[in-house]
This record gives structure tokens, sequence and C-alpha cells, in this order.
């Protein structure tokens, strides 16, 4: 797999809570550039980018973003807002309070609640695995494949660990088929974007690899 079948499954992200819109519009700028999949953006940037971009670019945005512990009529919410702004993928954290007391009912509410407020539009559940133990890793998979959502996303990338080709590995074993994976957090070189891909994951998450493509052309 080269460089640019890698890209093209990468969301070009910038989250950090200093972003500018001149930051914004580089990254949709380089997301046309080298067709990555989406640009992950904060969510009220989402209405200019998509203004931005019109239909050359998948704009996907996050959701009680990076802890997770916002009520789910708050998530429900900001999915809504984020639609209707023109956001085509939503990122959700889930609720790890919930998952470290075991209600996995809870979890499942909660993303199904989100899922339906996508309008048919991409979910993915991030599940912050670096949080969680062996089991209630192989708990989530079941529930997030229970839940309707489109992918499992390993990392928010603002906790203490990223994206590891274990839990990659784990969840492929674990989820339903239906089910994809994104690979997210600390992965800042092509040979880790590989790695993650070939363990299994479908999409990845990453705000380095494009600057690295660049400098190699």
């Amino acid at each position: 797999m080269n460089d640019q079948e890698i890209l093209r499954r990468v969301d070009h992200t910038l989250l950090t809570p200093t972003a500018t819109w001149e930051q914004v519009k580089t990254i949709c700028d380089e997301g046309r550039e080298f067709s990555t999949a989406s640009v992950c953006i904060p969510p009220r940037f989402v209405k200019k980018a998509a203004d931005y971009v019109g239909n050359s670019l998948k704009i996907c945005t996050v959701i009680g973003f990076p802890n997770g512990y916002s009520t789910p009529e708050v998530k429900v919410f900001e999915t809504e807002d984020a639609v209707r702004n023109g956001a085509d993928e939503i990122d959700m954290v889930i609720n790890l309070g919930l998952a470290k007391a075991g209600d996995w009912e809870g979890v499942l509410r909660e993303i199904r609640a989100v899922k339906e407020s996508c309008g048919g539009r991409i979910l993915k559940v991030i599940v912050e695995a670096c949080q969680l133990t062996q089991e209630e890793k192989i708990a989530i998979c079941r529930v997030v494949s229970m839940s309707g959502a489109d992918f499992i996303k390993t990392s928010t990338g603002f906790s203490t660990g990223g994206a590891t080709v274990e839990d990659v590995k784990l969840f492929r074993e674990r989820i339903s088929p239906d089910l994809r994976i994104k690979a997210a957090g600390g992965i800042r070189t092509f040979e880790q974007a590989r790695a993650m891909l070939e363990a299994g994951a479908d999409r990845i998450g990453a705000s380095a690899l494009v600057a690295l493509a660049r400098e190699k052309k």
C-alpha cells in the first residue's frame, strides 16, 4: 500500500482548541489536494468549511469531545447541529464513566440516540481504548457492534495514549463484520499508518501525514 492509497483512508485532522479558520481552511485545501477521506475539524467551523469545499471533500466533526461526559441529550443536540451545518461524518466520544461502571445498556442507548440523530451519515464511536481494561475493550466491541454505528474508533488523541496495533487486532477479532475500525491518536508516520491498516483498520485519524507527503513530494 503506497502513501497515496493510505492518504485516501485518512481523516486529515485539526482539533486543537486554538485552531483558527485560516488553519482549518488550509487543511481543507490539503485534504482536497491529497484526496484524503475527510477533514476532521471542530464543530464551530463545520458550516464555514462545508460552504468552502462544497461537494469536493467530506467534512467530519466531533461530538462530546474529548471527555465524553456530557448528557446524551447534549450529544444529540450537538450532532443535529453539526448535520444542519453540513457535516458528513460524526465522531462521538462514549461516556467512559458508564463503561467503567459496567452500564453497557446506558452506553448502547447513548450511541443509538446519536446514530439516530445523524440522519444516515457515518457515525464513528470513540472508545478511548487507553482508558479501558481488556475486558472492557471486549465489551465495548460488542456494544458498538449492536449500536448501528459505522466505525469503532480507538482514541481521541487527547488522553493518555493513542492507537495501538494490538487494540486494532483485538477490535477486528471482536467486532461484527459490518463494523469498521478507525485508528487515531499518535499516528505520525506512514509506517505507523500502514501497520494499523494491515492490522485491520479501515480509516486513520492523523494530523501529520499530509505534511510528510508534501515533504516527499
